[in-house]
Order: structure tokens, then sequence, then C-alpha cells
């Protein structure tokens, strides 16, 4: 079923609204969740979490890429699970690994003060992306948006894992000076 279908579906509040769209992002969606969760039952839980706030959101919304639309909730929701459980124990995952490496780049802090200077950070990071080549844009979204492994940026771009590695760390260093250039401090 296309896009549109689905969208109007939930703006009709259609029945199978739901189903459509766990029948063609079910697997797409589990994995962002799956990728910054690392625990199949808190993924699953978020996913069906995301067709809620899917079905609340729409009669409001009415967004022209579903796929980007429902990623962006779910991943949001998934790092909020994470978040949350990780107050109460550390554990790894690609999201913390990811997170990690980027540690060089941009600071951790979420205090509430720092939130109008976060937005300006994704906003020059966002800049940033988009003078890069459209293979090192894509493998760093793949790698600290999406949280893939660096197996599978590899396997999806049909490249060697060092190749990964070292256009990940030549784009983090990039990412540093223009950070730095552009008034940021890290």
């Amino acid at each position: 079923m296309q896009d549109e279908m689905i969208v109007s579906l939930y703006w009709q509040r259609g029945e199978n609204a739901i189903s459509e769209t766990e029948r063609k992002y079910g697997r797409y969606l589990s994995k962002i969740a799956y990728n910054i969760l690392s625990d199949w039952e808190d993924s699953k839980e978020t996913v069906n979490d995301t067709y809620l706030k899917a079905w609340n959101s729409m009669p409001t919304h009415k967004p022209s890429i579903l796929s980007t639309y429902l990623g962006k909730i779910t991943r949001q929701l998934s790092i909020d699970v994470f978040r949350t459980r990780n107050r109460e124990k550390r554990k790894s995952s690609e999201y913390a690994i990811s997170l990690s490496e980027l540690e060089d780049c941009v600071s951790g802090s979420e205090t509430t003060e720092q939130s109008v200077e976060l937005k300006m950070l994704g906003e020059a990071i966002n800049a940033y992306l988009r003078t890069l080549p459209a293979e090192a844009r894509n493998t760093f979204v793949g790698r600290y948006y999406f949280a893939d492994s660096i197996r599978e940026v590899a396997d999806y771009y049909g490249v060697s894992e060092p190749k990964v590695k070292s256009m990940l760390y030549r784009t983090r260093q990039g990412l540093k000076k223009y950070l730095e250039k552009e008034g940021y401090e890290l």
C-alpha cells in the first residue's frame, strides 16, 4: 500500500491503518529500536508505542514521507527508553557505542538552559553534513542517527569495515574542526 493511502487511513481513523503500517514498516522500525535498545522486548514495545503515537498525531500532522516520520518517532521513543533504563544500570548497545565515538565532537550534557544551544548545534551539524559527499554523509547518518553497527553500514554500502571506520573518523575530525570554527567549545 502507498504511503498516501496509509496516511489517509490514519486521517479517516481506518481500523487497518496500523496493520498496514506494521506490514510496510515493521521491520524497519524494529531495526531502529533494536539498534538503540539491544533488547527485542523493549524494541517491540517501542514500535507498538510508535504506532500509537502515529495514530494520535496523524489527525493534526500529515507527513509527506511516512518512513521518516515513523522512524523519527521510533528513534526518539527508543532513546527515551534507553535513558530511562540506563539510569538504573549501564548496558552496551550500538547507540551507546556510537555516542561514545562522538564524545570528542559533541558534549552530552542535557540541561534545559542548553536546549536552544543544542538546537543550534543540531543545525550546525546538519549544515556540515550537507557539505559532505553522499557516501560520507550517509555513512555518518547510518552510524549515528540510525545507530547501525559498523558491519551493517559496510554491508549496506558494499565497502569494507576498515573503510567505514576511516570515513567515520575523518568525518568526526572534520565535524570537530567545523564546530570549533563555528564557535563551539569542545
